[in-house]
Order: structure tokens, then sequence, then C-alpha cells
């Protein structure tokens, strides 16, 4: 885990590679309860029997639960000790570029692109570089533009 002790050392970081998250299991349990969560029922996520014989011959996770899983990761990699509080500010570009089939486990890396200081209420907003792998797959799964705001 790469630990911020001050606002100001994460300035230091920007343009390099700051962390790395471990490995998070995308389990059926996961992809159903997504479903639920969201009302997106298509049978390549939720029906096995028919997605195994669909063109990944197993169910796979929805895009946007594999980038849900963004926060997640964050959170297990970077910590801010200074931070009382931290909120997505929102994403610039987002493209999945390959499949999460059930039970993979993917993971994150994260490259600071961006930190500015904010002034009111204090804080930091920074812009990441996300790269979710699949393990086993040299080609990302998703990658995106986080911009999360961070406040003293």
């Amino acid at each position: 885990m790469r630990v911020f002790e001050t606002l100001e050392s994460v300035l230091a970081h920007v343009g390099q590679e700051v962390a790395q998250s471990d490995w998070v299991q995308i389990s059926q349990e996961r992809i159903d309860g997504f479903a639920n969560a969201t009302e997106d029922h298509q049978w390549i996520h939720t029906d096995p029997v028919r997605a195994s014989h669909g063109p990944f011959k197993t169910t796979i996770a929805h895009g946007f639960l594999t980038l849900s899983m963004v926060p997640k990761l964050f959170e297990q990699s970077i910590e801010f000790q200074w931070r009382s509080m931290g909120i997505n500010y929102g994403l610039n570009k987002v493209r999945f570029t390959g499949t999460v089939p059930v039970d993979s486990r993917i993971r994150a890396k994260f490259t600071l692109l961006n930190a500015s200081i904010i002034e009111e209420p204090r804080g930091l907003q920074t812009t990441w570089h996300v790269e979710l792998t699949r393990e086993g797959v040299d080609k990302p799964v998703c990658v995106a533009e986080s911009v999360l705001r961070h406040y003293v």
C-alpha cells in the first residue's frame, strides 16, 4: 500500500505509477448482485446455462461492474493519512477493452496523471490513469481516467 502522509507529498508523484492493488475475484454472486442493483439481467451475465453456449462459453461481468470495482481497489492500494473525506468527482475516459469471465480475478494499476490544490474547502483534486487487468491476460480489461477529490 502506498501511504501519503501529507497533501503536498502527493504532488511529487504526478506522472508516476503509484500503486497496484491486490487481486479481487469476480464471482457469479457478485455479478448477480450487480445485475439486481442495476436491473441489467442480460443473459450473458446472469444465465450460466445459456452463456455456456454463447461466445465466451460462460457468464461474464458487466463492464460497469468491472469499473465499479475501482473505488475498492483504490482504497486497498492508496492511503491518504491527512484526508478526512474523499469523493469520486467523475471520469474523463473509459474503455472496456476485454471481458471478465466469472471467477476471474482482476486488479488495478494506478498512475497519477495530475494533482492540484483545492482552496475551499482545502483539499486536492487528482486524476488517475487506471488500468484494470485480468489474471493471466496481458491486455487490460478496462482503462479509465478517474477524477477524485480529497479533503483535509
